[in-house]
């Protein structure tokens, strides 16, 4: 049996590993627990470092893509052959640069495609490494599920300046390239030098090639599928989009999608969420809940650009990535016009855009392995709670600046937005009291994925 205190080395080995190694700006841990606690964390580091001291001992090494397939047989039976070949792609951790890092250290199935590291929800923001984990990168992962259902970026109203579609939180995969924002996000991250760091696609291409599924790649896409290198990249994409649109990661499959198929009752607190949802609160102005006109589920977005006013996260690692961040603790980020304004026919939108991020689906938003674990909310992970995301939107305007003796974030006041150029003066005073605040959290909880009504 090793000691506990070599125990205690290799968790805190873990972790290091899951954040990051920039130790030399690494704030105290009482700093990181101060910090933490003022944007509502229910867990401090040194609880994070407990819990996986307590799972030291049941670590599980990655799987390769044979094992993956193996462990789960009947998964294999339900997606098609080009679904399995996307899920082999987004769980190879292969095709990083160096290797190590797959598209699912991001995106994790238990927590609804979004990040799945504790370690670096609490003590990064939800911000987190690339395959060179020295880099971060600068905002927290988005949902994959549902993805697929985005419409192609586009100028919906050119005398308001608002866009829609489009994916990545600033809308910068527009569809132009392979036909569909999804298939053009989908090899963004292998490319990306903070994320999975390939140099071109040539070399992810390379990859897919040489490794164990390439018979299946070939089954896909045609016996002389890794001769063209461009078209193999693009059926990398393809392959990818395919399983983020599977009943895998897009099942509609929570308790509201029972709820309107007539197969359960929602409860009275989940009602009255529902009601407050679509009335008081005015969530569905963007996260529409109702059935669409041909009758299919809601997504929970309406995929147009806004600022909720989201102050900006000091955890935020990307303020210390000196390379790709020279501005450093000065940095703010632009959203959608940090993209648009790259297209000097979109220009002139640009300022009206600014601080603005793409209104996320809200399935799934509380999706997590057990009650205690902390995920992260909004484009750069400031909040830690949905109680607290919802606190916000109802006492933003209401709350005074932080700053003063005795302040608490959340509890007397809020800090200012990161942009407040554009934050949306709808919200922020919505008069709701606390029990109708806890009303709107029991019925986001209902969208959760992996329901199953009592028999």
């Amino acid at each position: 049996m090793l000691s506990k205190k070599i125990w205690i080395c290799v968790a805190v080995l873990l972790i290091t590993s899951a954040v990051g190694t920039a130790a030399a700006i690494e704030p105290t841990s009482n700093a990181i627990t101060a910090k933490a606690g003022s944007i509502g964390l229910k867990i401090t580091p040194e609880e994070v470092i407990s819990k996986a001291i307590d799972k030291v001992g049941n670590v599980e090494s990655k799987l390769t893509p044979e094992e993956m397939i193996a462990k789960d047989r009947k998964k294999e039976q339900k997606l098609t052959p080009k679904e399995l070949l996307g899920e082999l792609i987004f769980f190879d951790a292969n095709l990083s640069e160096p290797k190590g890092q797959a598209c699912e250290d991001c995106h994790g199935k238990d927590v609804g495609w979004t990040g799945p590291n504790e370690a670096s929800n609490v003590l990064r923001g939800g911000v987190y490494h690339g395959a060179n984990v020295s880099r971060f990168g600068n905002r927290k992962p988005p949902t994959i599920a549902y993805s697929t259902f985005a419409p192609n970026f586009r100028l919906d109203n050119a005398t308001t300046g608002a866009f829609v579609g489009g994916e990545f939180w600033d809308g910068r995969a527009t569809g132009e390239i392979r036909g569909t924002a999804a298939a053009d996000q989908a090899t963004g991250p292998f490319l990306n030098p903070l994320e999975m760091n390939n140099p071109n696609g040539d070399v992810v291409v390379d990859k897919v090639c040489t490794s164990s599924y390439v018979d299946l790649f070939k089954q896909v896409w045609g016996s002389n599928a890794c001769d063209d290198k461009k078209k193999a990249f693009d059926d990398i994409a393809f392959s990818i989009v395919a399983f983020e649109a599977s009943k895998e990661v897009s099942p509609f499959t929570s308790k509201y999608d029972a709820y309107l198929d007539g197969k359960v009752k929602l409860t009275a607190k989940e009602m009255k969420g529902l009601e407050l949802f679509k009335g008081k609160a005015i969530c569905d102005q963007c996260h529409i809940a109702d059935l669409g006109h041909d009758g299919k589920h809601p997504l929970f977005t309406n995929f147009i650009y806004g600022d909720p006013g989201t102050p900006r996260n000091p955890q935020n690692p990307f303020y210390n990535e000196t390379e790709f961040n020279p501005l450093g603790a000065a940095y703010i980020d632009p959203g959608l016009a940090g993209h648009i304004q790259n297209d000097p026919n979109l220009l002139k939108y640009q300022r009206i855009n600014y601080g603005k991020f793409k209104v996320p689906t809200l399935r799934n938003v509380d999706k997590r392995p057990n009650e205690t674990f902390v995920k992260r909310y909004m484009h750069n992970g400031f909040f830690s709670s949905l109680q607290d995301v919802v606190h916000f939107y109802n006492t933003r305007d209401v709350l005074p600046v932080c700053g003063f003796s005795g302040s608490e974030i959340g509890k007397n006041c809020w800090p200012l937005p990161e942009v407040a150029l554009n934050a949306n003066p709808k919200v922020g005073h919505l008069g709701l009291t606390d029990e109708e605040e806890e009303d709107i959290v029991a019925f986001l909880n209902t969208l959760s994925d992996g329901f199953v009504p009592h028999k």
